[in-house]
């Protein structure tokens, strides 16, 4: 049987030495834990424009420009994501909850105190090294 992939756009905002990071609802997959904001691409969309559309309504930003951070593909087991991640440091706005989650402007140093899906880990050791 093969598993449905979800092509996720996700965004790793940074200002200054910190990063803009969310905890994911209990009653999601993957629920209790923090990431790196974004969301689904949508059919149609490029990979800017999810990210644009979900960063506006998740976090209230809105985004000028990115660039590619990496491309990882991860199985849960019961979930198959590819997660295009995207530095965006280019943006306007005040970055909060917009939809009621826990959020945290947090030093790249600070990360590892936080308990992130087993597909983010790639992420971060990334960011201690490139960001």
């Amino acid at each position: 049987m093969n598993k449905k992939i979800v092509h996720v756009a996700v965004g790793v905002i940074k200002a200054d030495n910190t990063l803009f990071i969310c905890k994911r609802p209990d009653d999601k997959h993957q629920g209790g834990l923090w990431e790196f904001p974004g969301g689904k691409v949508e059919a149609g969309e490029s990979v800017f424009e999810a990210l644009k559309r979900e960063l506006q309504e998740e976090v209230g930003l809105t985004i000028n420009s990115s660039s590619e951070l990496m491309v990882i593909e991860h199985d849960y087991g019961d979930k198959c994501v590819k997660l295009d991640v995207h530095l965006v440091t280019d943006f306007s706005g005040q970055a909060h909850g917009a939809e009621g989650q826990q959020s945290a402007w947090v030093a790249i140093d600070k990360l590892d105190d936080y308990n992130f899906p087993a597909a983010n880990v790639e992420i971060i050791e990334k960011i201690k090294v490139d960001v």
